[in-house]
């Protein structure tokens, strides 16, 4: 990125300031609801494994992690990870955040395909996030068009992933607020208050894949592919 000219980062302010936005409204929602008990004084981990249980499942492991929100439900090892905020806390933030990380593990288990999706993106992305930079650099540095149009369609893989995590993750809160009432984790007045925790969340994705979009559109006119200045 050191060798992006100036216009580019016209493109990439506006998605740098949405997920500033979004990370700090998720934070300060996060925490503030942490500070709210639930009444069924479940941890996050407990709440994680009854709402499984609710649908007979009990081969998923669910383990402490480090790190700060650093959920996660890993597939391969049908493992669902939990940061320190979120195993062991009773609040409404960590029971929302725990169940949120089970409806990932809901959607393994029923087979749904945009989780199968991502998870098979995963790979391309990871490539694409660091190999699209370098070949964009190399472009602009020696004004070679192909290799930015190259940086482009590398890029593409991070794009697809952006956009195909926004489902997941929304289907994965949409089974956790329906399943934190059904399984008696919380009351339906808690149930909304934890939902806003994840409302706030999935902001964060949505804000990661306007800035993807923008930084590929930049780079498609850039390169020519979509009409633009190839100079």
């Amino acid at each position: 990125m050191l060798f992006m000219p100036i216009e580019y980062w016209l493109f990439a302010i506006p998605g740098l300031i949405l997920a500033g936005i979004a990370t700090m409204v998720t934070k300060s929602t996060f925490a503030r609801y942490a500070r709210v008990p639930a009444s069924s004084g479940m941890t996050g981990a407990q709440a994680a494994a009854q709402m499984l249980a609710a649908r007979g499942i009990y081969d998923v492991r669910i383990e402490p992690v480090r790190g700060f929100l650093s959920d996660h439900y890993d597939p391969l090892h049908r493992t669902l990870r939990l940061s320190p905020d979120v195993y062991g806390s009773r609040s409404l933030s960590a029971i929302g955040v725990a169940c949120h990380e089970a409806g990932h593990a809901l959607q393994h288990a029923s087979g749904y395909a945009p989780l199968a999706l991502r998870s098979a993106l995963v790979p391309l992305a990871s490539f694409g996030s660091k190999a699209a930079y370098f070949f964009f650099g190399l472009g602009f540095f020696f004004n070679a068009v192909p290799m930015v149009q190259l940086g482009a369609i590398v890029f593409l893989g991070v794009v697809a992933f952006s956009l195909v995590t926004l489902p997941v993750e929304w289907n994965a809160s949409a089974r956790a607020k329906v399943m934190m009432a059904q399984s008696g984790i919380v009351s339906q007045r808690e149930a909304a208050d934890a939902g806003r925790v994840l409302n706030a969340a999935f902001m964060t994705y949505v804000a990661s894949a306007v800035s993807a979009i923008l930084t590929l559109l930049y780079f498609l006119l850039r390169s020519g592919l979509l009409g633009g200045s190839r100079d």
